[in-house]
């Protein structure tokens, strides 16, 4: 698929529902070398227990939130990480400029989630923060199986009961939603899921 046809389809997707799930949004070569660089990280105690809540709310609960963490900087990156934060900013600039979303930035994080791990239901946006437009996730999973769980469940609507899709941490895979709009959880699964997972961000 030619670059301006994804980046044409995820603003098709976000104009239309409010998300999208797009595979292949990178090549191959660049996920197997961020799942690498992701465990080569874990395997050293880079990532760090992910915290629930706000500022000075900030807690540990693993009952809750299971995943490790470590927010990249984005002005320091090997090839990898440089291809895939530059289709990032490809994205950002062609979401501007046809669906007019004021992106500013992108900020993001690798996402370890260990065999049994999982992320309760949940919103992006922190209330009273308004910086959170736009939430996407790339997994850089290896072979993935329907069986293995670990899908992103992604609620289309506020409602208690509302209906819900699954999306299946495929390598490769891309979704995107509106950060104020979709409540969703991570289920657990049984093996190591790996993501880089990142928000696009607008005026405070």
């Amino acid at each position: 698929m030619a670059l301006n046809e994804i980046f044409d389809r995820v603003a098709a997707g976000v104009s239309a529902q409010g998300w999208l799930a797009l595979p292949e949004f990178i090549d191959p070569e660049t996920i197997a070398a961020l799942r690498e660089e992701c465990r080569q990280l874990a395997a050293t105690g880079r990532l760090r227990q992910a915290a629930v809540g706000n500022n000075a709310h900030r807690l540990i609960r693993t009952d809750i939130r299971g995943d490790e963490i470590l927010w990249l900087d984005t002005t320091q990156h090997n090839e990898a990480r440089q291809r895939c934060l530059a289709r990032f900013e490809q994205l950002r600039l062609t979401l501007n400029r046809l669906l007019q979303l004021g992106l500013l930035e992108f900020d993001c994080h690798y996402a370890r989630y260990a065999a049994g791990a999982s992320y309760r239901k949940h919103l992006d946006r922190f209330r009273g923060d308004t910086r959170r437009i736009l939430s996407s996730v790339l997994y850089l999973n290896d072979g993935w199986k329907h069986g293995d769980g670990g899908a992103l469940r992604l609620y289309l609507d506020a409602a208690e009961n509302a209906e819900h899709v699954d999306v299946q941490p495929s390598g490769g895979t891309l979704v995107v939603f509106l950060s104020e709009s979709f409540p969703h959880e991570v289920l657990p699964a049984r093996r190591e899921r790996l993501s880089l997972t990142g928000w696009f961000l607008g005026r405070e």
